[in-house]
């Protein structure tokens, strides 16, 4: 571990800030250059809902103002860059944080690491290819029907991509109860205990997050549900026996 003063501190801090955001900028001019391939890889799953649900109305995709369509690919493109450039910005903060750490620190964070880029892409793909496909036909089906959806093009570009990113940091679940598992602050019995009250407020989060039926309710709250018990069995079988070793080394 190398010893730095605040001002170096600082510094490292500005170097790392300045060097994430031109990762930033140079994948958003990339993103940019592929906008219209992503907006319809995006839109993907929207259309073939609309197209499914013709007998109940169906709907069209709109823009409602001249800027809009130019606007949405620009917010389209920097969301994109954000999340496609992940792996490269991470890194930029693990070379921040790696100077602080002792070497055996820096061994056992690296897992973490890797786990915490895998959940994250399987939270944007699982947003994807599971939400995105039932939550939109449930919501277009929901209530009256013979009625026809007008759907904002720049509305649902910054929704779907949101949503991909909030499902990624969603899913960061597991590892995040992994490390405190490590760091002492839960353990298998409290997750345990309180399961049921994790579940009941997950529910709430879920009735708040989704539609007002139980079927949109239901794909919010069983991943939850899902991702809270891979960190319990992860504590279970990972955490506690590495502690139980630490404790009867002498």
């Amino acid at each position: 571990m190398k010893e730095m003063s605040l001002i170096e501190h600082l510094e490292e801090l500005k170097k790392s800030a300045i060097s994430v955001l031109i990762i930033i900028v140079v994948a958003f001019f990339v993103t940019y250059g592929f906008s219209d391939q992503l907006a319809e890889i995006i839109l993907s799953p929207l259309r073939i809902a609309l197209k499914n649900t013709a007998a109940a109305g169906g709907g069209q995709i709109i823009y409602l103002g001249i800027l809009d369509k130019m606007i949405a690919q620009l917010q389209l493109s920097l969301w994109c860059a954000v999340i496609l450039s992940g792996p490269a910005w991470f890194y930029q903060i693990w070379r921040f944080v790696r100077p602080g750490l002792h070497e055996h620190e820096a061994k056992a964070v690296k897992p973490f690491l890797m786990f915490g880029l895998f959940l994250f892409w399987s939270g944007v793909c699982f947003t994807y290819f599971v939400v995105f496909p039932f939550g939109f036909k449930l919501m277009l089906e929901y209530g009256v029907t013979d009625v026809v959806a007008t759907i904002s093009l720049r509305e649902y570009l910054a929704l779907a991509v949101k949503l991909m990113l909030a499902f990624g940091f969603l899913f960061q679940v597991p590892n995040i109860m992994l490390i405190l598992g490590f760091m002492g602050v839960i353990n298998q019995e409290q997750l345990r205990i309180h399961r049921r009250y994790v579940y009941v407020g997950l529910s709430v989060l879920a009735a708040i997050f989704s539609p007002p039926d139980i079927f949109s309710m239901m794909i919010v709250w069983v991943p939850m549900v899902v991702l809270y018990e891979v960190g319990l069995l992860g504590v279970a079988l990972i955490v506690r026996p590495y502690l139980d070793r630490k404790d009867s080394l002498p």
